[in-house]
């Protein structure tokens, strides 16, 4: 039998190892429960700071936006007692117009000055007209305005406050076109604003003179910019060349430089433009987007943004080059936005970027021809027997040989072959298409703006880009791929209040079209052509850019995406 002595160290030596390692083990897992406890109680604590900090920010706000509401109100004349609700937007068109109170130099109804940045110049007593004149003015018109403000046109250049100086480039006209005299007091208060007008209708000075306003009046202006204040973005080269020689003549006196950037030449000499310094930037999105991912050009500082022909862009496939372009702009900008017909791709672009925009819509937002066009739609049994036709026209047209023309082709080719017809036939003509270089092209659009060459031969790039009075006629020689280009094709013709003729030739080759021709040709009271008729008056569908004819279009404002976080 084994001794106590014995026993007593073999007791030990079974129980304190065990002891050992369940101590170890429940003070390891205490240790765990602890820091788990401590890390969520650390982290309630903390949801719980950002919560009533967050609680206390927005308290703050609201008391000085309170306060400054209160503030506001002090200051507002005692007729604005019965006005409707700032929140609730109403759409106007023959309705008694009240002049707003006057507006500060440094504050824009409701949009207060961000780092220092001047939005609202326009001084509503400058402003002459009546509100008898107001309504008479919309209704001659047929103007109408979406607004949660109103405003009263400016029908004389020297009403709407802008510099001496900047109106030279108006001389030429007796007055504001209606655009104009819609949009200038309502950009001059820093709104932004959708422009929906009729090609030809003076969009480009609409946006224009405010902008060299814009510029001019900021505090920091300096005739030596370090980056651009102001950018607008153009479908095409043409068109981009024509706002920037507006923006050359109107603020050369003011001291403000511009630049053009487009595709087609050397990136160099427009490289060496923006780095020497400039106040406007005139572009077409493609080469812009090029300067900006090479750095070349940095547009951050832009705080006055239009987009030209906004529905020419889109139609063309640049709303994804549109949208990178807007995103690195600054945030507070003020955005105009201009265009001939508001499709829905518009909306939703002019949505998700411009705020609280005021739309101001001359005649119909829907395509439509301007009513200063005579429109001749003359249907030709055998296609080939255009060019012929086109010379006999050119003896009635063109008797004196010094009014200019302008001749449309379908293609490249075409154009070249026309334009060297009717220099066999001793015509002064030229021509623009894009297989001519960048040089070719200025050269001939300057020869047709000066009239020394009086007829021009161009295909569809010019068709918006081509911003010259004086045209008389435009000739369709082969009817374009689309009506909307139609539109804008026999829009060369007929500007600035002036009266033009434009002359189509249709075949069988484009009957696929000849449906949304008669819709045409009815809204502006033509008579249609019974050859037309023949054809039918369907109207195809127009399809979708990416999904072609299966695309469904819903209509309406499309809704903002909802973010879902994971936490």
């Amino acid at each position: 039998m084994p001794s106590l002595t014995d026993a007593t160290p073999k007791v030990e030596q079974e129980e304190k190892p065990v002891l050992l390692e369940n101590d170890a083990s429940v003070t390891k897992k205490e240790k765990k429960v602890k820091k788990d406890k401590k890390e969520k109680k650390d982290k309630k604590e903390k949801e719980k700071k950002e919560k009533k900090d967050k609680k206390e920010k927005r308290e703050k706000k609201d008391k000085k936006e309170k306060k400054r509401k209160a503030s506001d109100d002090d200051d507002d004349d005692e007729s604005t007692e019965g006005s409707k609700s700032e929140d609730s937007p109403v759409t106007k068109k023959l309705k008694a117009i009240e002049v707003p109170a006057l507006l500060k130099a440094t504050i824009v109804t409701r949009v207060e000055p961000s780092n220092g940045l001047i939005k609202a110049f326009y001084d509503p007593s400058t402003n002459k007209t009546t509100n008898q004149q107001a309504r008479e003015f919309y209704k001659e018109n047929a103007i109408e305005v979406t607004d949660d403000q109103e405003f009263l046109p400016v029908l004389k250049f020297n009403e709407a406050g802008f510099r001496p100086e900047m109106l030279d480039v108006t001389k030429s006209f007796k007055e504001p076109s209606p655009i104009q005299a819609a949009c200038w007091p309502i950009v001059l208060s820093g709104r932004d604003i959708i422009g929906i007008a009729e090609t030809g209708s003076g969009k480009t000075l609409a946006f224009t003179l405010p902008a060299l306003m814009h510029i001019r009046e900021q505090k920091d202006f300096n005739v030596k910019p370090k980056a651009p204040t102001v950018l607008v973005v153009s479908p095409t080269r043409e068109l981009a060349m024509q706002t920037q020689e507006q923006c050359v003549a109107a603020g050369k006196s003011s001291g403000i430089k511009s630049v053009c950037i487009y595709g087609g030449v050397s990136k160099d000499d427009q490289r060496k433009a923006v780095r020497s310094g400039v106040h406007i930037i005139v572009a077409t999105p493609g080469r812009l987007l090029d300067l900006l991912e090479d750095g070349s050009c940095n547009i951050d500082s832009v705080s006055y943004l239009v987009l030209d022909e906004a529905d020419r862009m889109l139609d063309t496939g640049f709303e994804e080059a549109i949208r990178s372009i807007l995103r690195k702009t600054r945030k507070d900008r003020q955005t105009a936005m201009f265009s001939a017909t508001w499709p829905e791709s518009v909306r939703k672009l002019a949505h998700d970027f411009l705020d609280r925009p005021i739309k101001v819509t001359i005649g119909s937002p829907d395509l439509g021809a301007s009513s200063n066009v005579t429109q001749i739609v003359e249907v030709l049994d055998d296609p080939r027997g255009k060019e012929r036709r086109l010379l006999e026209l050119l003896k009635d047209y063109h008797k004196t040989r010094k009014n200019r023309i302008l001749i449309f082709a379908l293609y490249k080719k075409e154009a070249d072959r026309i334009e060297q017809t009717l220099q066999r036939a001793g015509y002064n003509v030229g021509g623009i298409h894009g297989d001519k270089n960048q040089h070719a092209r200025s050269a001939a659009l300057e020869a047709f703006k000066n009239g020394s060459v009086p007829l021009l031969v161009a295909t569809d790039v010019a068709a918006r880009g081509i911003d010259i009075t004086g045209i008389t006629h435009v000739i369709n020689v082969t009817f374009p791929l689309t009506i909307e280009d139609y539109v804008h094709r026999i829009g060369r013709t007929g500007r600035a209040g002036q009266t033009g003729v434009a002359h189509t030739f249709f075949t069988v080759n484009e009957k696929g079209l000849s449906g949304a021709l008669i819709n045409v040709l009815n809204d502006a009271g033509v008579k249609v052509p019974d050859e037309l008729r023949k054809f039918g008056g369907t109207v195809k569908k127009k399809a979708h850019s990416v999904y072609g004819d299966h695309f469904k279009d819903f209509g309406g404002e499309v809704k903002q995406a909802t973010k879902i976080r994971f936490e």
